[in-house]
């Protein structure tokens, strides 16, 4: 691996369309790689799976959908403890599929400027930082989290024990 990856993150959070796309193209961003569990928003349908794939390779940007790999809410119940909204992070990152989806996303931040895109505006309170974000950080990647304003914060690792979930 030559030069240190670089990986943003971002949440759509109640954004329109195009100031989502604006603040994407602020960050050089090419490609979103979306990583919710289930793609769909009552609230923000610019952003289910679908309309937002269309919306932007309409403005030039590609789009992956990795939910399915590195969602926040896998569907193998024995990635929860009994009656756990959240499942253990430290389990899911142990997975085959997660670690797949992780060398995924390494692979095409190898070619191009990659944002790993969740619904959650604030990035402390998703699994983007708290799972995602903690694993590339380990393997030596730079993170990046976009926040609403278009300002970024440099991704820093939580303390093993002081992780949430």
């Amino acid at each position: 691996m030559g030069h240190k990856p670089l990986l943003y993150t971002v949440g759509h959070s109640n954004h329109d369309l195009s100031a989502f796309v604006d603040l994407l193209r602020r960050h050089q961003i090419t490609l979103v790689a979306d990583v919710r569990s289930q793609p769909y928003s009552r609230w923000a349908s610019q952003f289910n799976k679908e309309t937002l794939a269309r919306s932007l390779r309409d403005a030039g940007l590609a789009y992956e959908f990795l939910g399915t790999s590195l969602g926040g809410r896998p569907e193998d119940p024995a990635l929860y403890d009994l009656g756990a909204e959240h499942p253990d992070y430290r389990r899911v990152e142990q997975t085959p599929e997660y670690q797949t989806g992780i060398d995924r996303l390494l692979a095409l931040a190898q070619a191009q400027q990659v944002v790993i895109m969740c619904g959650e505006g604030d990035h402390h309170h998703c699994h983007r930082h708290l799972l995602i974000a903690q694993t590339l950080l380990e393997r030596g990647v730079r993170v990046l989290h976009i926040q609403a304003d278009g300002s970024t914060v440099q991704g820093e690792q939580i303390p093993r024990q002081l992780s949430l979930f």
